[in-house]
């Protein structure tokens, strides 16, 4: 049996696998420092915390609405699309798992994730439309 959504779910995989290890950043920080609730002032620890509920914010919108385009109009950019999203939250999620790394990090992996939202979405549209 062929998966019909192959590209989204690869793409969901490589995601899942990044949220837990920011999931466990935050975890390992907390343990580490005691800190049992909110951020206890702490930069390092609120910077974790951001990037954490940015990728819970932004993950599954941008997968369903790839899978869904996916679905409508399947083709070669949904993997452009997919690569796009995964490479733009890697690098978001790597400025805010480390310290001292440059802020343009975060705002091109926040361009890349725009990015990839924007042809989904557009190509869900187009495929709802001409279906």
């Amino acid at each position: 049996m062929e998966f019909p959504l192959y590209i989204t779910g690869f793409a969901t995989v490589l995601l899942a696998i990044l949220h837990l290890s920011l999931t466990f950043n935050v975890i390992f920080k907390r343990r580490s420092d005691k800190i049992v609730h909110g951020d206890n002032n702490d930069k390092t620890m609120m910077k974790r915390i951001r990037g954490h509920a940015n990728a819970s914010e932004q993950i599954p919108i941008a997968l369903i609405t790839m899978a869904l385009a996916e679905w409508v109009l399947p083709g070669w950019w949904i993997a452009a699309i997919a690569s796009l999203l995964v490479i733009g939250r890697i690098i978001h999620g790597v400025y805010f798992a480390q310290q001292g790394l440059p802020h343009q990090l975060r705002v091109f992996g926040m361009l890349f994730t725009l990015f990839a939202q924007i042809g989904s979405i557009t190509t869900l549209t187009i495929g709802l439309i001409f279906s």
